[in-house]
């Protein structure tokens, strides 16, 4: 596992930002059991957690303004640091041409942060994007693995506040590695929170 400092990197004409390694879930079919990077990049894995100087330094040197959208995503879940998550949105909303920002959530930042955050996140970012995984409890728990007992119900719930917030797009994802029938519930579940689900292609 080799460790490096990679903050920002680029997918296609996206930019990705990874702020942390820390995760409550350890699911299957996770992108870090296969490689150190995602999509070419450079190892995700980071020596420490970066600070916001840190963090400001690497997006000073991006074109803000050339990315479609900015996301939240890299080898952790975001909401592990959501003061940094909220502190670099409001960093990038004060650049020109700032384009819109995404976070891909495992859902459960209410349960680490020990109180609701869907209003703070809505009102920050553009774009919700939830990883649903799976559309019964038995094959969440089964296909996520979190440590949270109730993060099934955690998840939507907090996908369910978000919408309410009427403030950002909220959508569900799953991976298209999960059964139809199981792709089928995922947006039944979606749709009865007033989400939207996006089936993703799974990469190895």
């Amino acid at each position: 596992m080799k460790k490096a400092m990679t903050i920002s990197y680029e997918v296609g004409n996206n930019l990705y930002i990874n702020l942390t390694n820390k995760c409550p879930c350890a699911c299957t079919f996770c992108i870090r059991n296969n490689a150190d990077g995602a999509y070419g990049s450079d190892p995700l894995w980071l020596e420490h957690e970066p600070s916001m100087e840190e963090i400001k330094a690497d997006l000073s040197a991006r074109d803000i303004a050339s990315y479609d959208e900015i996301v939240f995503c890299g080898y952790g879940e975001p909401t592990e640091r959501l003061d940094a998550v909220l502190e670099t949105a409001e960093y990038l909303r004060s650049i020109e041409g700032c384009p819109v920002l995404r976070i891909n959530t495992n859902g459960l930042g209410d349960l680490i942060n020990g109180r609701s955050i869907a209003d703070e996140l809505c009102t920050a970012l553009d774009v919700v994007s939830v990883s649903l995984n799976a559309g019964t409890k038995d094959e969440y728990m089964a296909v996520t693995r979190p440590r949270f007992p109730e993060a099934f119900e955690a998840m939507q719930k907090f996908t369910a506040d978000c919408v309410k917030t009427g403030k950002a797009r909220v959508i569900m994802s799953v991976v298209d590695v999960i059964p139809q029938e199981q792709i089928d519930a995922s947006r039944e579940i979606a749709e009865s929170l007033g989400a939207v689900l996006r089936v993703r292609t799974y990469d190895e």
